[in-house]
């Protein structure tokens, strides 16, 4: 008998024992809210097992504590890019640090694309290659991406092509609305896929609310017939309670928040424009393998690097003055963060939803802290 007693005795102590893991187990497990846990994953796709993106302080550094799953260790992060008119990328370590970084790139892209992408269509149409700039000579394919150094670039393949012989003295409107260039959807179908597999294709991209703020600043705080009008106008009739007349005629003072509201909502009274849109979604890297994915945030060393690989001559180099509104100062994350802070947290949140893929893609860290 006083064995089985102490048999039962042991068994109650280890299920209370049990009991006891169990609850502690469930009280760490639920310290974080349960919507957190379930969306760690990221915007558009809660429940994938998506890596978690690095995060970084509000000064726009990245937390190395907190980057747990980053595409490989060789690629630089935003936090220690610098634009720098010194760096030598001939030099053979530079040379070689930015072919990894290359690589690198191309194999996140592709990884991403299988993982987020794989059911688009493979096909090549005239659409899908429309901003993709042409320039024979020396076999360059660039996409346009405005506010990641268009204008710049545009004017190298001016220069590439021979059609000037100074950077400096091609204007904004001839970079962008001369005939200098073309695009890769005036060829036919066979010239245009020669071209894609021939050429050596260019991408550069920006962090997206950088990118997003320098376009609304370009185009709603300085005059802009075309954007007030296009724009401006549906924008303030949907969104402004009590507008002026002479603001709905006009077009003019869009708020950030108002440019926000247009942007998130599902019933936009008017368009999405290129110079806003996802760069995933009009430069179609899951369709399009570029040789190149450059980043605005080091623009000039990169730019120089891919047009050596290309063969350019030594003496043609991006040009790098700022010829939109050329007195404001460039689009910082000091300025990106105060204009997200006319937001709420809630609409800061769908931003990062709206352009989730970009920022995985092109491996941007998330921008602010409070954003999962």
């Amino acid at each position: 008998m006083l064995w089985r007693r102490a048999v039962n005795c042991l068994r109650g102590r280890r299920a209370l024992g049990f009991l006891l893991l169990f609850a502690v187990g469930g009280l760490v497990l639920f310290h974080k809210p349960l919507s957190e846990i379930i969306q760690q994953g990221g915007a558009g796709m809660k429940l994938e097992s998506t890596p978690q993106q690095p995060t970084k302080d509000r000064r726009g550094r990245t937390d190395k504590s907190r980057q747990t799953a980053t595409p490989d260790p060789r690629e630089q992060d935003i936090g220690s890019l610098h634009v720098s008119s010194t760096a030598d990328s001939s030099s053979p370590e530079r040379w070689k640090k930015l072919s990894d970084i290359k690589e690198t790139r191309r194999q996140l892209i592709k990884e991403m694309c299988a993982k987020y992408k794989s059911s688009i269509s493979k096909k090549i149409t005239r659409d899908r290659v429309r901003d993709l700039f042409v320039e024979d000579k020396y076999k360059v394919l660039y996409c346009q991406v405005p506010k990641a150094g268009c204008s710049n670039w545009k004017r190298t393949l001016i220069l590439l092509a021979g059609k000037a012989a100074n950077g400096q003295n091609i204007t904004h409107n001839d970079a962008h609305f001369g005939s200098y260039l073309r695009t890769l959807n005036t060829f036919n179908q066979e010239e245009i896929m020669h071209r894609l597999k021939t050429y050596t294709k260019v991408l550069f991209v920006r962090e997206p609310f950088e990118r997003v703020v320098s376009a609304y600043r370009d185009k709603f705080n300085h005059p802009d017939a075309y954007y007030h009008s296009a724009f401006g106008k549906p924008i303030i009739s949907k969104y402004r309670k009590n507008a002026s007349s002479e603001a709905l005629k006009t077009g003019d003072g869009v708020t950030f928040k108002e440019f926000a509201k247009y942007l998130l909502d599902d019933q936009r009274p008017v368009g999405i424009d290129i110079h806003w849109d996802r760069v995933s979604d009009f430069c179609n890297p899951c369709l399009i393998d570029y040789d190149f994915i450059g980043k605005f945030e080091n623009m000039e060393e990169e730019s120089n690097f891919v047009l050596r690989m290309a063969g350019a001559p030594t003496n043609i180099k991006l040009p790098t003055f700022k010829d939109r509104n050329p007195t404001d100062k460039r689009t910082s994350f000091d300025i990106t963060e105060e204009y997200f802070s006319q937001i709420s947290l809630a609409e800061r949140q769908r931003f990062y939803d709206f352009y989730y893929i970009d920022f995985l893609m092109f491996n941007y860290s998330k921008p602010f802290n409070d954003l999962f």
